[in-house]
Parts: structure tokens; C-alpha cells; sequence
């Protein structure tokens, strides 16, 4: 693989931390050179040198605001000039609020459809303008297995990944004959800070927790494959989502309720959750 990716340049969104990072090391360990783009200037600049450091690898930490077309527009501009060009976009940054959809904030509902939905579809067409104008290129959306089976205790998220889906699947065929490839890249629950408080029970985690390296591995390999597509991660929950979807609703739910994805969220432990709900819940992240 790493002789795939050498001298590939990658710019990521939501790269200070989660699968941001775990992304950045993987495809600078495969010999490829990235700009991490992230909200929080001072983490994402803490990051790119830590990962400097670690790969020997050339990597770039930029100031991002993904809701923002401007900021997404000079993100691009500096990573492509800091790194000689650019061949592929991952489009990570996201959040994953909790709770009851009528007593969320609309503020709040507003703000994840703006940075899970609005900041993929601003990046995928700015990178896309690029990459069509050139005739190669790749973008990497990461979505969720949420955005293939609804879970109670997070409707807003479970709207913006599936939109990102639908988004995927239908560019997936568009942009395919002017040269650029799009995959969509859909992680059941990620060992990072924005599952903290879940309650799992040892079926879920057994089929539908993973790694944030697992999740840069399937990213990276897509590159690599220069196709685009739909995977899920791990391939187990990709399995368990396929047998759900064509069941009748009731049953499909009544399943996932016995696999306990229901009370994954809706027993989340809210204390535990705090530090990330108030960080999400910011002007920005």
C-alpha cells in the first residue's frame, strides 16, 4: 500500500484529534503527505507536530472552519501550495450531540446538519471543482452506520449522516467519468471522545466498536484502491446493517433493539458526556 500512496498529498478535515489523526498517521506512515485542517488552531498545530515528530513525515496543521466556505476554500488553497498539489480530500469533522430530538436546541440541531452535512457538501465541491478541472482525485466522506440504520437518541446525527450517504452514492456515479472517485466511509462507534458515556452491552461492543486506526485503515486503503464506493467498519456491523435493511421497520427495530444499539445511546451516562457535549455545543469546534 505504501508504495500506492508515496508522494499522495491528502488534506483532512477535523484532524487534531479521533479519526482526523489516526488518518493523518496512517497515510504519512504509507509515505504520503498531509494537511490537517481543525477548528481549534492550537490543537490541530500540537497534532501536526506531534505527528511530525512520530512519522518523519511531511504534515501541515491549518486553521479550518468547515461551515465556512471561505475558511474551506483557503484551506485548500494552502494545503495544495504547502504541499505541491493535492490528490485527495478526507471530509471527517463532525459531532454527534445526544438526546431526546424534541428537547434538543434548535441551535444545536443547526449546528450539526452545518458541520456534519453543510461542511461535507462545501468540501466535496470545492475539492471537486479541483479535482474535475485536473481529471483525478479522490474525496473521502465519513459518514456512519448511523446513516444507514436510525437509532432513538440521536435523530439529527442519524439525518445528516444519512444525507451524507445519499450524497456519496449518488457523486459516486457523477463525478466517476470526469476522473474523481468518491467513497463514503460509514464507522460504527468509534473509540474516541464522542462516544463518551455510552452504554454498550457486550453484544453491541463485540460487533460495533472499533478503533480509530480501523476506521484510518479502511480511508486509506480506499485511496489507495483509486476506487470509490460505500464501506462500513468493522465489516461485521456492514453485515448486521445489510441483514436489517430490507426487514420490515418494526422488525428491524425490534432487532436492534435485542443487539442493544438502542440502549447504546439512550442510556448514555450524561456525566460522562459532559466534557464533549460542551465542547460540541461551542460557537465552534
Amino acid at each position: 500500500m505504501s508504495s500506492k500512496l508515496q508522494g499522495t498529498r491528502v488534506a483532512i478535515t477535523g484532524g487534531a484529534r479521533g479519526i482526523g489523526r489516526a488518518t493523518a498517521a496512517a497515510f504519512l506512515t504509507a509515505g504520503a503527505s498531509v494537511a490537517i485542517g481543525d477548528v481549534d488552531s492550537d490543537e490541530v498545530a500540537k497534532t501536526a507536530a506531534a505527528l511530525s515528530e512520530s512519522t518523519g513525515g511531511q504534515v501541515f496543521g491549518l486553521t479550518l472552519d468547515v461551515t465556512d466556505a471561505q475558511s474551506f476554500d483557503a484551506f485548500l488553497d494552502l494545503a495544495d501550495a504547502q504541499l505541491g498539489g493535492l490528490d485527495a480530500l478526507v471530509n471527517n469533522a463532525g459531532i454527534m450531540p445526544t438526546g431526546r430530538f424534541l428537547e434538543e436546541p434548535m441551535e444545536l440541531a443547526d449546528r450539526t446538519i452545518d458541520i456534519n452535512l453543510r461542511g461535507m457538501l462545501i468540501g466535496t465541491k470545492l475539492a471537486g471543482q479541483r479535482f474535475t478541472t485536473r481529471r483525478r482525485g479522490h474525496i473521502v466522506n465519513v459518514a456512519s452506520v448511523l446513516g444507514l440504520v436510525g437509532t432513538p437518541g440521536v435523530a439529527t446525527y442519524c439525518a445528516s449522516k444519512f444525507a451524507v450517504v445519499g450524497l456519496g452514492a449518488a457523486l459516486h456515479q457523477e463525478l466517476a467519468p470526469d476522473g474523481v472517485a468518491v467513497s463514503t466511509i460509514c464507522p460504527a462507534f468509534v473509540n474516541t471522545q464522542l462516544i463518551a458515556g455510552l452504554t454498550p452491552n457486550w453484544l453491541a461492543r463485540r460487533i460495533g466498536f472499533v478503533e480509530p486506526a480501523d476506521v484510518a485503515r479502511a480511508v486509506v486503503a480506499a485511496v489507495a484502491s483509486g476506487r470509490g464506493g460505500r464501506q462500513v467498519v468493522p465489516a461485521l456491523t456492514g453485515m448486521t446493517a445489510r441483514i436489517l435493511s430490507p426487514l420490515p421497520e418494526g422488525l428491524a427495530n425490534r432487532i436492534g433493539r435485542l443487539l442493544g444499539t438502542h440502549d447504546t445511546i439512550g442510556k448514555a451516562d450524561t456525566a460522562e458526556r459532559a466534557a464533549y457535549l460542551d465542547r460540541v455545543a461551542g460557537p465552534r469546534v
